[in-house]
């Protein structure tokens, strides 16, 4: 996928070069009906403009480092000793916070289905009109575990 976006932007280079070649050979060629001082003028001016455009080209080229034996990648903003940041730890650990917060809402969860099946099997036997014998009964487990309808 990366060498999709870098084909992309080597062609899309390639297409602004292109555009700036046919540019700058119209205004060439117009160049000559100009006076004297205006064509100075233009000329110093697209010197300046060419000097600040390679200025900016540096600034803002990404500067990536890619060893073969390593296999290390350095991003502008990255230190070389790696991503020692504290956005890079806090994006590191935010998985990790996320994951805990989702356990522990799915235990409370399951927690409280538990308490209220016990809660609504309780309430349903102090409701019933069991005799105190029916509570020994060896079935009596049985007809608890059994779904009722």
């Amino acid at each position: 996928m990366n060498s999709h976006r870098l084909g992309a932007a080597l062609h899309t280079e390639a297409l602004e070069a292109r555009f700036a070649l046919r540019a700058t050979a119209h205004l060439t060629a117009q160049a000559d009906a100009l006076p004297n001082d205006i064509s100075e003028r233009l000329r110093i001016a697209r010197e300046n403009a060419v000097r600040r455009a390679r200025a900016t080209r540096v600034e803002v080229a990404p500067q990536v480092a890619v060893s073969r034996s390593g296999g290390t990648l350095t991003w502008p903003g990255t230190p070389s000793g790696g991503g020692s940041g504290w956005w890079v730890k806090l994006a590191a650990l935010l998985p990790l916070v996320a994951l805990v917060a989702g356990l522990m809402l799915i235990q409370d969860w399951h927690g409280s289905n538990q308490v209220s099946a016990a809660a609504e099997i309780d309430a349903s036997l102090l409701a019933d009109d069991l005799p105190p014998s029916a509570y020994s009964d060896p079935g009596f487990l049985e007809f608890l575990k059994s779904p009722q309808e």
